[in-house]
Parts: C-alpha cells; structure tokens; sequence
C-alpha cells in the first residue's frame, strides 16, 4: 500500500531539519542524504522539493527574511518619530542579524563554485531591510523631521553602514556592538535632520 504525504507538510519538514544541520555542520558539511535522513524522507523527497541544496538553502535564506520583516512590521509602530524608529531599527538589525544560518550564508557567498543565481538571490535579500530603512526616512521627510535629497542614495549609505557593523556581530561583545550602533544612528542623523 502506497504511504500518502502532504506535500506542504513534507517541506516544512525537510526545510525544518536541513536548517538545523546546515547550522551545526555548515553548507558543505551537509549532504542531501544527511536531510533525508533526519527529516525521514527519501532524497527523491529532498529533490522534488527543492531541486538541489543550493535551493533549498534560499527558501530558508527568504524565509528567515520574511520572518525579520513580520517581526519589524509589528514592532515598528511602537516608535511614532522617524527618529526612534531609525535606531530602534539599529538595535533591531543588531538582535536579529546573528542567526544560526549566518555563517552558511557566508560560506556559500565565499564559494566560488556557488550558482551565480543563487549569489544573486541571496544578494536581492538585502532589498527587504532596505524597503524598511526607506520607508523610515520616507516618513521623516513627509512629518519634516528629515531633510533628504536623494532617498535611494541615503537608504543605501545607511544600510552600508549597519551591514559593516554587522561584521563585528562574532568578534565583539553586544553591549560596546549596541553602542556602536546607537552611535551610528546619531551620527547619521546629524547628516539628515532638519535644523
């Protein structure tokens, strides 16, 4: 007798496990068989889902990011100004940056033999914080809070500059890393506020 499988259900799970093992053993650590055996289906499964690990990799790297997005949109409208949303948005990139698939992220982007598509899918995710920065200058200019000449430029600097202290995340203690954010945002501000 043929087994039946829910579909939806049998991708969650396989992209459920393949994340704990490409956070304990790395992206070149983990095998397909290594998910197919911890998930309990077959590598026809992992495959039919996900084509290949590669794949499987960016549905978790957008999902992860669909998650940073929900988790900003519910916390945002506790801040009213621009201005405390824009470092309540440094602390934020800050506690939800480090995440366990981080470092396999790094990894692939290192590899050269990485599927130049996958590079550029990975890349386009950084578009999702960029919306949210933009959107916190966007209402700094319309409540006057903020004056901006060139909204994609300053989003882009911005992000730029979060995303360098993002590197320190591992060789840094949290409390002097949330400082140099704080700092960051305080400094930037000077170059956009309305005198």
């Amino acid at each position: 007798m043929k087994r039946h499988y829910d579909s939806d259900m049998t991708r969650k799970i396989i992209a459920e496990k393949a994340a704990q093992l490409f956070s304990q053993k790395g992206f070149a650590g983990t095998s397909v068989s290594d998910i197919s055996k911890e998930s309990g289906f077959s590598k026809g499964h992992v495959y039919y889902h996900f084509e290949n690990k590669e794949k499987l990799f960016v549905y978790l790297a957008q999902d992860g990011m669909r998650v940073w997005e929900e988790k900003w949109t519910v916390l945002s409208p506790n801040y009213p100004s621009a201005t405390e949303k824009l470092y309540a948005m440094a602390k934020f990139v800050l506690d939800n940056y480090k995440t366990p698939l981080l470092k396999v992220g790094q990894e692939l982007a290192d590899n050269p033999s990485t599927n130049p598509e996958t590079l550029m899918k990975l890349y386009g995710l950084a578009a999702i914080p960029l919306q949210a920065y933009a959107a916190i200058f966007q209402q700094g200019m319309d409540t006057c809070e903020y004056k901006i000449d060139d909204l994609e430029s300053t989003t882009f600097l911005f992000g730029t500059w979060l995303g360098a202290l993002c590197q320190h995340i591992f060789t840094m203690e949290y409390e002097k890393l949330l400082l140099m954010f704080h700092q960051s945002v305080t400094i930037f501000l000077h170059g956009i506020l309305k005198n």
